[in-house]
C-alpha cells in the first residue's frame, strides 16, 4: 500500500484538527494517578465501562495510599463489571504499592519507570506520558493500528512498527494531539466492521481500497 505523502499527512491532520481543535481522552480522570488507573483498567474494556467503575471507585480511593489500603479484595467490587477484573485488581494494588515504595506516591514522568509498574505496558505508559504530562508520544491501540494501516499514514505489521512509523509520519505541529485524533477517528468513523467512509473527512486522502459505498447526506442550509 502506498503511504500518504508528507503533504497529504499535513492535510489529514489539518482537517482532523479543524473538526476537533482540542481532543482528549474519553476516560474520566482528574490526576495522573487516576489516569494511570483508568488506562490500566481499560485493556479489553470500553472507556464507558471503565468510567462507570471509576465514578464509584475514585470518590472512595483515588490515591496510591487509598488503593493500597483497600487491597485486592477491597478493590474488586468496584471494578467487577470490567473484564479481567481479578488480574486488574491485583495489578492496580501492586502498582500503587510500588509508587509508594519507589516514587513517593507520585506517578513518574519516565517511560522506564512507568513500564516497570505491574500491569503497565508500553501503550499505557505512552497514554500517561501524552495525556497527563504532555509528551508527544503515540499510544497505538487497535483503533490507531487500523487507521494507520487503512489510510496509508503509517502502515506496519505490529503495533511497535506502527508507533515508530507514526512518529516519523505525523507532522511535528500535530504530534501532541495525534494520538487522540486517530483513536477517535477509529472509534467513531473508521470503524472495524463498517467504516463510515461516506461521512469521513479524509476519504479522498485515504488509501483504503474497500471504502464503504455511498455519498454523504447533503448538509441542510
Amino acid at each position: 500500500m502506498p503511504r500518504l505523502s508528507p503533504i497529504e499527512a499535513e492535510e489529514m491532520f489539518s482537517r482532523l484538527r479543524e473538526l476537533n481543535p482540542h481532543p482528549t481522552t474519553e476516560l474520566d480522570y482528574a490526576t495522573p494517578f487516576e489516569l494511570l488507573v483508568a488506562v490500566a483498567l481499560s485493556a479489553q474494556a470500553t472507556d464507558v465501562g471503565v468510567n462507570k467503575a471509576t465514578r464509584k471507585l475514585f470518590p472512595v480511593a483515588n490515591t496510591p495510599q487509598a488503593i493500597a489500603a483497600l487491597g485486592v479484595e477491597g478493590l474488586k467490587p468496584y471494578i467487577a463489571t470490567i473484564g479481567l477484573f481479578n488480574t486488574k485488581a491485583a495489578n492496580v494494588v501492586a502498582l500503587s504499592q510500588q509508587l509508594l515504595e519507589r516514587h513517593g506516591g507520585e506517578v513518574p514522568r519516565d517511560r522506564a519507570a512507568l513500564e516497570a509498574l505491574p500491569g503497565v505496558g508500553r501503550k499505557t505508559a505512552n497514554v500517561v506520558l501524552n495525556t497527563a504530562f504532555g509528551e508527544p508520544t503515540m499510544a497505538v491501540d487497535t483503533h490507531i493500528f487500523r487507521v494507520a494501516n487503512r489510510t496509508g499514514l503509517a502502515p506496519g505489521k505490529d503495533v511497535r512498527a506502527v508507533e515508530d512509523a507514526l512518529l516519523k509520519a505525523v507532522p511535528a505541529e500535530y504530534l501532541q494531539d495525534a494520538h487522540h485524533w486517530l483513536i477517535l477517528h477509529g472509534r467513531y468513523v473508521c470503524k472495524a466492521r463498517k467504516p463510515d467512509c461516506p461521512h469521513c473527512a479524509i476519504r479522498d486522502l485515504c488509501r483504503f481500497t474497500d471504502k464503504t459505498p455511498g455519498e454523504p447526506e447533503p448538509v441542510a442550509a
